[in-house]
């Protein structure tokens, strides 16, 4: 099992410093999120590109994921979802990242409408992704938080450059089982974002271990070699603890469970 960490839980920081935490704390890649105020953003110029993806590699870090925020089956008209895909796209293949990120946002009407929404836009772009090497992974998340959600989209889109993303409070939080949600995405799971939180009526981040998420299962299930990103939502949860002090304990706890 190979480690990343998602730069979500350290907002703001400098790049050259959040590659040097994860690095110094056994981490062997990184989730890059893609957002303003952030190191790593869509107005990133040419240079500014290259000096991302060479900061990245001289860590000995794999720029994992573009952890994008695009709403594949939001309501609306398709060409601006799809342009927003393509510039990620883009800014993905730019720092060598191995997948973009995608959320659902289908919002509250039938699911077989934002289904279809999702359908269209994903098979619009996945031969574009194919071609610059990057693979577009739907996260369990919002109007899709179940695995079996996301594979509806998955088997009518059915392209390898189009998988699934398998975050397990999301597939916690819909009931389903991590044996259910490793079933459900199956060869086309990309790899498992994995958190921890003290309950459903609270999802404060905690380190890892210290809450109530079958961790464990979930890492049990995954392929020898898969990738399992650690997401500690700092942003949304100020009274949560600082993550650096976290870091060293976080990598070790899951190189255990892998162990």
């Amino acid at each position: 099992m190979r480690l990343a960490l998602s730069t979500l839980g350290l907002p703001g920081r400098p790049l050259a410093e959040v590659v040097r935490l994860a690095a110094g704390h056994g981490w062997q890649g990184l989730e890059l999120r893609s957002a303003a105020g952030e190191p790593v953003h869509g107005g990133l110029t040419a240079a500014e590109r290259r000096q991302v993806r060479r900061t990245v590699e001289a860590a000995g870090l794999t720029p994992l994921t573009l952890a994008g925020y695009t709403g594949v089956a939001a309501p609306g008209p398709d060409e601006p979802v799809v342009s927003a895909l393509l510039t990620d796209l883009r800014l993905a293949a730019d720092l060598a990242a191995e997948h973009l990120r995608v959320f659902p946002q289908g919002g509250e009407g039938p699911a077989a409408e934002a289904d279809l929404r999702a359908v269209r836009r994903l098979a619009a772009v996945a031969d574009r992704a194919a071609g610059l090497g990057v693979r577009i992974l739907l996260e369990t998340h919002d109007s899709h938080r179940a695995g079996r959600d996301v594979a509806r989209v998955l088997d009518q889109v059915d392209h390898p450059a189009v998988g699934g993303l398998w975050d397990l409070l999301h597939t916690r939080l819909a009931g389903e089982t991590p044996s259910a949600s490793r079933d459900a995405l199956g060869p086309r799971l990309g790899y498992a974002q994995v958190k921890d939180v003290a309950g459903r009526w609270d999802l404060t981040p905690l380190p890892l271990g210290a809450g109530c998420l079958p961790i464990g299962d979930c890492v049990g299930l995954l392929p020898a070699d898969c990738w399992v990103a650690w997401e500690y939502e700092a942003p949304w949860y100020p009274a949560a603890a600082r993550l650096e002090p976290l870091l060293g304990a976080g990598a070790q706890y899951l190189a255990g469970l892998a162990g």
